[in-house]
């Protein structure tokens, strides 16, 4: 049978894969030939464009498929939502925001004047962690959203339908409420702190990216980066916020972000920190930042793994199959043959992965 996504979950599906289960312990850096499956697999996926895989903070795989090239920019979608996470821990620290338990009322209080009080409650770790409450601004709400003359009235303006911190309602319009705070908490443009605060430090470039109509950059969506750049930002958080001798995020938020807040009423063990998606992949707690049409970085920490995928983000068929068989090449593909040649023993059950949450962002 050819080495391919559908080979790596059969595998799974019946009992077979084990996280390190032919390997000899090593403590060798990981290189391309511990990936042939995973390299196989990766070919046969027409909408895939980037797979890179690093080890140690050493990149072990960087392929580019369907004309793509390094040094290409992707748009990264929902995965500009971790990014804003990131800008947020930074304006913590930097004392432009109190913390975490900050109300947005302090920002927004003449617009939360309805007859619901509980909008009074949502605070910054709410809109972080999608527990705000309010109505949703994606889905089904998306276009009605970004069509509106002003995109953070418009978030306000929803109904709560749960009372904050107490259910994951996932929303980009939270993510483009912490943008707008931001703005005004720091004085200045999101490009210009995010330049500063965060792509500077990491050594990685970030393009002007698109603007809601009070000209307030879109906190949740169409940021675009290189892979290698994102691989960058994945080894910033393997690091503990540290990038070479700098310490460019406190420690503290690198482990608050990834550790899980609530869990996903549409797929059980999968979670959400802030700004990062949590679940088990092969045999690890991974988190992962995820963009519409298969953007990833994916961390697994106790293996030193980060795993990063560009995707055409187009509608068309094949896209949810193409979600689907991603996931499989990055748990059951990357993550367990890395498992594998580093003798990390994790027997493996396959869950079922239903029908991915359909972003549109």
């Amino acid at each position: 049978m050819p080495a391919g996504p559908t080979r790596l979950g059969a595998l799974a599906a019946a009992g077979l894969l084990f996280a390190g289960s032919a390997a000899a312990e090593s403590n060798a850096r990981l290189d391309a030939s511990a990936f042939d499956d995973t390299l196989n697999a990766a070919a046969a996926m027409p909408r895939l464009r980037s797979l890179l895989i690093s080890h140690d903070g050493e990149i072990a795989v960087e392929q580019y498929f369907g004309g793509a090239r390094p040094g290409d920019t992707f748009n990264v979608k929902s995965v500009s939502k971790t990014f804003m996470s990131a800008l947020v821990g930074a304006a913590i620290d930097q004392g432009h925001i109190e913390g975490l338990e900050q109300p947005i009322s302090d920002f927004y209080g003449e617009l939360l004047t309805d007859e619901d009080p509980r909008k009074s409650d949502i605070t910054i770790g709410n809109l972080l962690s999608m527990q705000a409450g309010l109505e949703t601004t994606s889905f089904y709400n998306y276009g009605a959203w970004v069509v509106s003359d002003d995109w953070v009235r418009f978030a306000l303006e929803q109904p709560v339908v749960a009372d904050p911190g107490t259910k994951l309602l996932y929303s980009t319009g939270n993510s483009h409420l912490l943008s707008a705070i931001l703005t005004e908490a720091t004085g200045q443009p999101m490009l210009r702190f995010a330049r500063e605060s965060l792509a500077q430090p990491i050594d990685i470039e970030i393009a002007a990216w698109d603007r809601a109509p009070d000209g307030v950059y879109f906190g949740g969506n169409n940021m675009a980066f290189t892979p290698r750049a994102m691989m960058a930002f994945g080894h910033l958080y393997m690091n503990d916020g540290r990038y070479g001798n700098r310490q460019v995020l406190p420690s503290e938020w690198v482990e608050l972000s990834t550790t899980p807040r609530v869990e996903s009423p549409r797929e059980p063990g999968r979670y959400y920190g802030y700004g990062w998606w949590i679940r088990n992949m092969g045999g690890f707690e991974s988190p992962y930042a995820w963009g519409y049409g298969g953007q990833f970085i994916v961390l697994v920490p106790e293996l030193d793994l980060v795993v990063v995928t560009t995707s055409s983000p187009q509608p068309g068929d094949g896209r949810r199959s193409h979600i689907r068989d991603l996931y499989s090449l990055i748990e059951y593909g990357a993550v367990v043959e890395a498992a594998d040649a580093l003798g990390e023993f994790r027997p493996i059950q396959r869950r079922p992965i239903s029908q991915p949450m359909l972003q549109t962002d």
